[in-house]
Parts: structure tokens; C-alpha cells; sequence
């Protein structure tokens, strides 16, 4: 399908100004910025409140020479920590539905760099469940 986004608006640190006037409100960066990998890292250092989905087939690092999805995942990690990371599988319609490949390419790329069964946990639902959570009374 056909993205008919314009990509001249897609700068993660559009969101800097946002993301300072509403600290408690949580901001997620789709695909670590999709391309804008550098901006977004710059962007959710400074505000603690900015999240980032893993979701995509990440092509986007073709335009980084040498930048792997385990460099990504790497740098993600010492910028934003394990608890700002949520995965997603980029099954964005159907009959597409889930993408197998992505969570395993995900999944190979994180024990690569040696990453625990608790970020892993954390990354693949934990977050999202607690960023999520629904409370009864």
C-alpha cells in the first residue's frame, strides 16, 4: 500500500516542544524514527516522556551506510532504556496481519547484543502493557 505521507513532516524533533509542554503524557516515535534515527535519539534524551515503537522492516538503515538493526537496538538502548521501547510488528492492515519476520528479526537482533530475557520481556509486551494499563476499582 502506498504511504501518501510527507515525509518533510515527519521530523521526530518537531515533537520537542510537545513533548516539554506535556511531560506526562507519553510520546511514541514510530519505526526509532524512521530514518530520523539521530533526531529521535536527540529527542527522547531530552524528554524523558518520548517513547519509540521498533515496528517496520526498518528499511529506512540503508540510509545509514554500516548502521545495523543491531547498532539500532544498541543505541536505542543506552539513550532510552529498556522501559521506552515497544515493539511492533508493523501489521498495519489486512489480510496482512501479524509479520512473523520482523518479530524474529527483532528478536535474533536483541540476543546479538546480548540482551537479558527481562529487557526482552519488557521490549516484546511488558511496556506496552504497562503504558497500557487498564485499572478497575
Amino acid at each position: 500500500m502506498p504511504s501518501p505521507f510527507d515525509i518533510r513532516f515527519g521530523n521526530p524533533l518537531d515533537l520537542h516542544a510537545i513533548a516539554l509542554a506535556y511531560p506526562s503524557v507519553p510520546i511514541i516515535v514510530p519505526h526509532f524514527g524512521a530514518g530520523l534515527f539521530r533526531e529521535a535519539l536527540m529527542l527522547a534524551d531530552l524528554c524523558p516522556n518520548v517513547m519509540f515503537d521498533t515496528s517496520s522492516s526498518n528499511g529506512w538503515i540503508k540510509y545509514l551506510p554500516g548502521l545495523t538493526l543491531e547498532a539500532v537496538f544498541k543505541q536505542a538502548l543506552a539513550v532510552v532504556g529498556p522501559d521506552r521501547l515497544l515493539f511492533g510488528s508493523d501489521s498495519s492492515f489486512f489480510p496482512r496481519g501479524w509479520v512473523k519476520d520482523v518479530h524474529a528479526q527483532q528478536s535474533v537482533a536483541l540476543a546479538a547484543i546480548g540482551v537479558g530475557e527481562d529487557v526482552r520481556r519488557r521490549i516484546f509486551g511488558g511496556n506496552f502493557d504497562r503504558l497500557f494499563s487498564t485499572t478497575t476499582v
